[in-house]
């Protein structure tokens, strides 16, 4: 699978970025999100997202994500597969306080976003995400090391059923910004393996 850096297209160009080389850096600005509807019953669809595209049905993106300079409550960045405004995916480490933070993922399907999460450290300043996909199905994992990933989890995406966009995200809801450095792109085969437990159902 071939994968060029330069491929990458804005949705809502920031500011302030830079792409040198295999290094991409995102100046945040301040109250930008993605979220949709679900218990805060509030809209959001501002954040800037940089992707690519591809028809590959089974695929792995592997992407280090450096927020060292992340010090505000929701101060966010990490992978993202965006179709459109009310249907996508991003996982990253979200700041809360100078204890912990939180690493999770947000799954959005036709308009409603949950949220699964978990608290680490608020001294952990980088991670690696890989987003996997078999077709419309998808598995998001993290890795501190870029070596040993961890599940986040598995989902689904009701629109993503030919070509996707997916790529990285940076963003500060509230009245804040930081500078996201992303670097270790990785496009390549599938390294989500089949499932080999329990046949699936017959239609």
């Amino acid at each position: 699978m071939s994968f060029d850096i330069t491929s990458f297209r804005w949705i809502r160009e920031p500011k302030k970025h830079s792409i040198t080389g295999d290094r991409i850096e995102i100046v945040t600005e301040p109250h930008t999100d993605l979220w949709q509807r679900t218990y805060y019953h509030f809209r959001n669809d501002n954040a800037p997202l940089l992707q690519t595209s591809t028809r590959e049905k089974f695929f792995s993106f592997t992407v280090k994500s450096d927020f060292s300079e992340s010090s505000h409550r929701f101060d966010q960045c990490g992978v993202v597969l965006y179709l459109d405004s009310e249907n996508w995916i991003k996982a990253s480490v979200e700041y809360e306080n100078a204890d912990f933070q939180h690493l999770g993922s947000v799954v959005t399907n036709q308009g409603y976003s949950d949220w699964a999460t978990t608290e680490i450290p608020s001294g952990i300043k980088t991670m690696w995400y890989r987003l996997s996909r078999r077709e419309d199905d998808f598995c998001i994992e993290n890795s501190p090391d870029g070596k040993t990933f961890h599940q986040m989890r598995i989902c689904h995406l009701f629109k993503a059923q030919d070509e996707i966009n997916f790529g990285i995200y940076a963003c500060s809801p509230e009245d804040s910004s930081f500078k996201a450095v992303f670097t270790g792109f990785v496009f390549g085969e599938c390294m989500w393996e089949a499932h080999s437990g329990q046949a699936p159902d017959k239609e």
